[in-house]
């Protein structure tokens, strides 16, 4: 009986812990035209966002899109963290100090 009075108490407590505060946008951009795009998106937490993008090979059978982006986070150890990404015919690409490397083959 000690346990449930013990688990519901921690329950409670767990459930009535203030929420983290969400975060604002505080820019927005965008730009969308029939072969390419742009936005950009910053937060009061110091989150951002940068991506364009357009069409390669307009028409032809191998038509793709490539984008090139960034995003920036602030994680629970208080550093921001940086990634650089291209994203095209050969798949998603991210760079970044964090991130290990493959070995060269």
């Amino acid at each position: 009986m000690k346990f449930v009075i013990v688990f519901v108490a921690l329950f409670a407590l767990a459930y009535a812990a203030p929420a983290a505060p969400e975060a604002e946008i505080v820019e927005l951009r965008s730009d969308v035209l029939p072969e390419s795009y742009s936005f950009a998106l910053k937060t009061s937490d110091g989150t951002s966002k940068d991506e364009e993008g357009h069409l390669e090979n307009v028409g032809a059978e191998n038509e793709h899109i490539v984008a090139r982006g960034s995003y920036s986070f602030v994680a629970d150890d208080g550093q921001t963290y940086t990634v650089t990404y291209i994203a095209d015919e050969n798949g998603f690409q991210p760079q970044g100090a964090h991130l290990p490397v493959a070995p060269q083959a």
